[in-house]
């Protein structure tokens, strides 16, 4: 059922639109943090074990709040693996077992995910959806937030 909160619905669309573009990359990323997680070796893995696990705890909440959004304003939110995958802006692989490629790697993509959000930001405010606006400023906050993380154990 649409949802009649005074935003029209061809804006809705595209809100939304912006919306699961968020939600696959998120699953990417969480995919490839979770790959790490389980697959860390080296000198700093009990330090970055439990690292990635804090990173892919936020992200998993990240992902429910973008798909209950999507579900407030009316629409139902993507799922499938194969959803994620086409509408993605990240790349899935590869994969490292190398501590410093993986950090890397988590790195560039939580750096282009800011970019992206920066766009989205722009996007969702034409829209007049001040509620997404302000709710996707907060998305970016937590992926700053998460790529200063990396950057610290970088040398």
């Amino acid at each position: 059922m649409q949802a009649d909160i005074g935003i029209p619905q061809v804006q809705t669309k595209k809100i939304v639109d912006v919306l699961h573009r968020l939600l696959a990359d998120e699953h990417i990323i969480l995919t490839k943090t979770r790959n790490y997680h389980w697959n860390i070796r080296g000198s700093s893995f009990m330090e970055l074990h439990k690292f990635y696990e804090s990173q892919y705890e936020l992200l998993t909440n990240l992902i429910d709040e973008i798909a209950e959004r999507v579900t407030q304003l009316g629409d139902t939110a993507i799922g499938t693996m194969k959803e994620f995958l086409e509408t993605t802006r990240l790349e899935e692989g590869p994969y490292h077992h190398q501590q410093d490629q993986q950090i890397k790697r988590l790195l560039e993509d939580h750096q282009t995910l800011c970019k992206h959000l920066r766009e989205d930001i722009d996007q969702s405010d034409k829209y007049d959806d001040p509620v997404t606006t302000d709710f996707l400023t907060g998305v970016l906050a937590q992926h700053e937030k998460m790529a200063w993380m990396l950057r610290s154990f970088l040398k």
